[in-house]
């Protein structure tokens, strides 16, 4: 999945901030186009609200926290307009989980919860992020 394909389905406003050539996606190759795509869509979201974005550069802290949440809605009213609910309930969780993992400061649990998703989301295995983390972070269920 290339991240241009993510790009192209920007808000005009925000893809004045895309990168010319951002490259394969952290999810490039991914089984299920679809699921890819949105994997890709909420995976850039969440580097804007915490990490280094691949895709969009230029942007003060406020703009670049609306980004990440337009981002995260591209990547669900995609996936729900497809009718996947298993896949929405899982990026609900994975959005959650990481978000608390970084608050807590443990990139090391969000990076397993991408992980978990991804191989749930594709069918490769597991039960997704929040069996996988939830049990190891302050509010686990």
């Amino acid at each position: 999945m290339s991240l241009r394909s993510v790009l192209d389905g920007l808000d005009p406003l925000l893809a004045s901030h895309a990168v010319a050539d951002p490259g394969e996606g952290r999810f490039a190759g991914f089984g299920d186009e679809a699921r890819g795509f949105v994997l890709e869509a909420v995976h850039e979201g969440y580097l804007l609200h915490y990490g280094q974005p691949r895709a969009l550069r230029g942007m003060d802290d406020d703009l670049r926290l609306l980004a990440g949440d337009a981002l995260y809605a591209l990547g669900l009213a995609r996936i729900s307009e497809a009718g996947d609910l298993e896949a929405v309930a899982e990026l609900a969780d994975l959005i959650s989980l990481s978000a608390q993992a970084r608050a807590e400061q443990r990139e090391d649990l969000a990076d397993e919860a991408w992980e978990a998703s991804a191989a749930m989301l594709e069918g490769r295995s597991g039960s997704g992020a929040r069996a996988a983390v939830g049990d190891r972070l302050a509010f686990g269920r």
